[in-house]
């Protein structure tokens, strides 16, 4: 009679690192490559991000005292914005700008755009994609053009109004943040929409049908079915839309100016104003940092907003 008698085979210890790792995969030899991209990171990012902040703590100008001497003058840069009247102008008519054509305008014009097309002809969809992607991709400065003569007097929006005999606009005088705000819809909305359309492509179509069994009409399957599952998609359209429209510069330059009577001076207009019209580098800086840390705040609301899966 013989016993069976198992030995338990020692676990293996694992190996120790070879010398030379810097991580569990990333070794010298590895790592090696990526050094000149590194270092164009360093120099062409990190570098100017470090010398900006610098910048925003000096009197740095273009002419006059800080061109020849730059001093560190602390906060006071800061506290002058804060106390200046146009800055605060400026920052209004910025959230109403990125309201207006970002929040609203892009975002609901994109969803219902991706919604009509969902269930338009294969042609028609072609075409209107066509057309709203055309404008998306136009260089900012050929779209400031082409909405400028759009708006201006004898552009072609009082061409039509007058031939159908109603009142002309005079919109890039009397409300011009409004002029640029629809400019940035028309140039924007493509944006939008491709991202609604890929979201609305990824929700199961059975569960639109077992809706529709249930008794639940158009509207009700749109405020129970598809905007829960395109959550995760509307908050990243708004962050990003947000994050584009804050830094819109050439169209509202080339439309307005931002004027009249800096009536559509928006934050980077303004910065663009004291560092390079004025010369003041420094409080030029000190106004893109503010703006920077605007559009950090807003990224922080938006991705509350995500479910938590999606944050991971």
């Amino acid at each position: 009679m013989t016993t069976d008698v198992r030995t338990e085979q020692p676990r293996p210890v694992p190996a120790a690192p070879r010398d030379g790792r810097l991580g569990d995969r990333l070794t010298r030899a590895r790592a090696l490559p990526m050094l000149p991209a590194a270092v164009l990171l360093i120099g062409f990012m990190l570098g100017p991000i470090l010398y900006s902040l610098y910048l925003a703590f000096t009197d740095s100008a273009i002419r006059g005292d800080g061109a020849s001497d730059t001093s560190f003058v602390g906060l006071s840069n800061f506290t002058d914005a804060f106390t200046d009247g146009d800055f605060w102008n400026s920052v209004a008519l910025t959230l109403v700008f990125t309201i207006v054509s970002a929040v609203i305008g892009q975002n609901v014009m994109g969803m219902l755009l991706a919604l009509l097309m969902e269930r338009a002809h294969r042609i028609l969809s072609f075409v209107v994609t066509s057309v709203v992607i055309a404008a998306w991709i136009l260089p900012e400065v050929v779209a400031g053009y082409l909405l400028y003569t759009f708006f201006a007097d004898e552009g072609s929006l009082n061409t039509i109004l007058a031939g159908i005999g109603l009142p002309t606009q005079d919109l890039l005088f009397s409300a011009p943040i409004l002029a640029v705000s629809f400019a940035n819809i028309w140039r924007g909305t493509a944006f939008s929409m491709l991202v609604y359309s890929a979201a609305l492509s990824s929700v199961p179509g059975d569960v639109y049908e077992s809706a529709a069994l249930d008794g639940a009409g158009p509207v009700r399957r749109f405020r129970s079915i598809t905007l829960p599952l395109l959550r995760p998609a509307i908050a990243t359209n708004l962050m990003l839309t947000t994050l584009q429209t804050l830094s819109v510069f050439g169209l509202i330059f080339i439309m307005t100016g931002g004027g009249p009577a800096r009536q559509s001076q928006t934050l980077p207009l303004y910065m663009y104003e004291q560092a390079f019209s004025y010369g003041q580098l420094g409080y030029g800086t000190a106004v893109a940092l503010l703006l920077l840390l605007i559009g950090a705040a807003a990224s922080l609301v938006y991705l509350r907003l995500l479910p938590e899966e999606d944050k991971r």
